[in-house]
């Protein structure tokens, strides 16, 4: 049920997320996830300013209700899902801004300053880590 990753900062995708709140896959029958799956991956290799995020996926994050999710996680940090994203490039790239960010932090905290455009409006969740609560 579980399968080894990589540990570190990362995004994980939903790649089986609605494409909207509208439809389940795109005009191509893709589902929404498995396209912003594959932009984050591609924008993450056209930069390397992104290389200490890395881009996972996995089957449903169970936030059915807020299409396009992905579910920011660091050990020892506050972790974060965000959604209701068009999944194309530039959501992908505020996701992976927003990583960056995130990875460089303490705790798991980006001032709002700091936050890009593309995804204010899409937190949904945040948990804390194991052995802690946020303050």
């Amino acid at each position: 049920m579980l399968t080894r990753v990589a540990g570190g900062p990362a995004v994980v995708a939903c790649g089986t997320c609605r494409h909207s709140a509208e439809a389940r896959d795109d005009a191509d029958g893709v589902r929404g996830g498995a396209r912003l799956a594959a932009a984050l991956r591609a924008v993450r290799a056209s930069d390397p300013h992104y290389a200490g995020v890395d881009v996972q996926e996995m089957p449903c994050l169970f936030a059915c209700k807020d299409h396009c999710t992905v579910h920011l996680r660091a050990p020892g940090k506050v972790s974060y899902v965000l959604g209701r994203f068009v999944p194309d490039e530039a959501a992908a790239r505020a996701i992976l801004d927003y990583a960056v960010h995130y990875a460089a932090s303490e705790h798991g905290r980006v001032p709002f300053a700091d936050w890009p455009q593309g995804v204010k409006g899409h937190f949904i969740t945040r948990s804390p880590p194991e052995g802690y609560v946020a303050e």
